[in-house]
C-alpha cells in the first residue's frame, strides 16, 4: 500500500495508543521507528530486552525514564497526532508529550474518536508529504480501550490516505 503522506510512524512503544500505532504501521507497511526507555521497558514488558524483543524497530534511550522517550520522539517527529479516547484517566506521559510538542512548535492535532477521522485527514492534507508522524496517547492502564480505539482510528486514516 502506498501512503506517500506518511513516511514513518514514530512512537514510544507503550501499551495502549503507542502499541496500536506500531501494529497499524506494520499492517499498512509504513516504516516504524521511535525511542523507548532503556531496556525496552513498557508496562507489559518490565524486563530487558522488553518490547525490543517484539518491536526491534525501536531504539533505547540512555535513561529508563519514560519522559526522555516521549521528549525524544516529539523532537524527532515532523508532526504529532495525539489520541485521547473519551473517558481516559489522567495521563502524565501524554501530558509530557503535549507540552514537548508545543515547546518544539510542531504541527499537532489531538483527537478522541473515530468520528474525527475526516478532521485528521484534512490536517494531514495540510502538511507536506513524507512526514514522520509521532502518534501517542494514554497507556492501557490509563484507558483500557486505548489500543482498540486508536487502532480503529489509525486504520481508517491509513485507508483514507491510500485512496
Amino acid at each position: 500500500m502506498n501512503i506517500k503522506k506518511i513516511s514513518m510512524i514514530r512512537t514510544g512503544g507503550q501499551t495502549g495508543v503507542d502499541r496500536a500505532a506500531m501494529d497499524a504501521a506494520r499492517e499498512f507497511g509504513i516504516l516504524l521507528c521511535g525511542w523507548c526507555p532503556k531496556n525496552g521497558w513498557a508496562e507489559d514488558y518490565p524486563s530487558a530486552p522488553g518490547l525490543l524483543k517484539d518491536y526491534p524497530e525501536l531504539s533505547e534511550t540512555p535513561s529508563d525514564e519514560t519522559a526522555q522517550r516521549t521528549e525524544w520522539n516529539m523532537r524527532d517527529a515532523d508532526a504529532i497526532l495525539t489520541i485521547i479516547p473519551k473517558g481516559s484517566l489522567s495521563s502524565p506521559g501524554t501530558d509530557v508529550g503535549l507540552t514537548a510538542g508545543e515547546m518544539l512548535d510542531k504541527p499537532m492535532l489531538t483527537v478522541s474518536g473515530i468520528e474525527e477521522v475526516p478532521r485528521i485527514l484534512a490536517w494531514l492534507d495540510s502538511l507536506p508529504d513524507e512526514i514522520g508522524l509521532c502518534v501517542g496517547g494514554p497507556r492501557a492502564s490509563e484507558c483500557s480501550r486505548a489500543y482498540d480505539i486508536a487502532g480503529e482510528i489509525l486504520s481508517a486514516v491509513f485507508n483514507g490516505l491510500a485512496e
